[in-house]
């Protein structure tokens, strides 16, 4: 496995499967960290690289649910997401399916696992499994990593307010 870390964010690919792993501890009980996930009014202000709007369309997260969101780049140039919630327990775990609507057939299984790491942090693991190597990679090449990192960081200042 190789991994990368830019501001506490672990992005590990791994060489056997067609999977990405990404670890990050945050300064926030789980509650916390979990809201952000769920709450559509919070998700807006952190999802995502910097310099992006994010517009909700639905966003129904609860084991069966669904949601579809777009992102809006500096030069008006839209990005559609979707996928449907498998599973969702509160301050512990989300399953869901994540679609980038540029690759339609290009579909991933994430599993959001949330865990307790005392002194009131939280470890935040995600893992996104595709169908082939080659999805993987050009995830990964897509600028996955600096949406994650600088995500992340937003949400940093988020939980500290």
């Amino acid at each position: 496995m190789t991994a990368t870390r830019h501001s506490e964010t672990q992005i590990v690919v791994d060489p056997d499967v067609p999977l990405v792993r990404i670890i990050r501890e945050f300064d926030a009980p789980k509650e916390k960290v979990f809201r952000a996930h769920v709450d559509p009014d919070l998700l807006v202000q952190w999802l995502g690289p910097r310099g992006v709007q994010m517009r909700i369309d639905r966003y129904d997260c609860r084991s069966g649910g669904s949601y579809r969101y777009v992102h809006t780049g500096d030069q008006g140039e839209e990005y559609g997401f979707r996928g449907c919630f498998h599973e969702v327990r509160p301050d512990e775990l989300i399953v869901q399916t994540f679609t980038y609507e540029g690759e339609p057939d290009g579909v991933a299984l994430e599993k959001l696992t949330l865990e307790g790491v005392g002194d009131g942090r939280t470890r935040l693991t995600t893992t996104s499994l595709v169908d082939s190597f080659a999805d993987r990679d050009a995830m990964v090449a897509s600028g996955m990593e600096v949406g994650v990192r600088e995500g992340y960081e937003r949400l940093d200042e988020l939980l500290a307010r």
